[in-house]
């Protein structure tokens, strides 16, 4: 990847970081390239914990 390129992979990673308290971040990569980022978030909910 060209610095460029890899310049914008992390500052949308670093911008899903900063919004994210529990889940995941998961790069698609194709060709070398990252291609699309995906961010999956749980909620969890304080009525649970009281089971």
């Amino acid at each position: 990847m060209k610095p460029s390129e890899w310049q914008e992979v992390s500052q949308h990673v670093e911008k899903m970081l900063q919004n994210v308290n529990f889940g995941s971040i998961t790069l698609v990569i194709q060709d070398g390239k990252v291609v699309q980022i995906e961010k999956s978030e749980k909620v969890r909910l304080q009525s649970n914990k009281t089971r």
